[in-house]
């Protein structure tokens, strides 16, 4: 009995959480980026995957949305990389180029720590990263803080 009381009040408390975090979007709210004071989206494209078309399509993505949306200035975009994606901040990359473009238009690369430990430790050499890369300890926990923020997560 005390069992299913216990888990009555989490289904409840869960519930609850979710009609908060719903509300909040619902109500209009966006994240606040001070840098992008004008943004009418904000969003996340994620990226778990070293296959250079998909790199390639990710970069598009968000070149096209830049230009939807009428410029940097009205839309806040980051790229996270994670997992084999995490070579598309590599300075060699192939898109090195459309990343450095992307650069310049205010697009923010961020670099999951965790995938460059485990590639450090399988492989015995660090990965060199651009230096642009903002790192963060999780990439995959960086999209779910993003996602509770507001922004919108996208995996194209």
């Amino acid at each position: 009995m005390k069992q299913r009381h216990i888990q009555n009040w989490q289904q409840k408390s869960f519930l609850l959480l979710l009609l908060a975090l719903s509300g909040s979007m619902l109500a209009g709210e966006v994240p606040v980026n001070e840098d992008k004071p004008f943004a009418e989206a904000h969003i996340v494209l994620q990226l778990g995957d070293g296959d250079m078309e998909t790199q390639a399509r990710v970069l598009s993505v968000a070149n096209n949305l830049i230009k939807h949306y009428g410029g940097p200035d009205f839309v806040d975009l980051e790229i996270v990389a994670y997992g084999p994606g995490i070579s598309l901040l590599y300075p060699d990359n192939a898109n090195a180029a459309r990343v450095s473009s992307l650069l310049a238009n205010e697009v923010r690369f961020v670099g999951c720590m965790n995938t460059v430990a485990t590639i450090t430790r399988k492989t015995g050499k660090k990965p060199i990263l651009i230096e642009a890369t903002i790192p963060v300890k999780t990439g995959v926990a960086h999209l779910v803080e993003r996602a509770v923020q507001g922004y919108v997560v996208i995996r194209p």
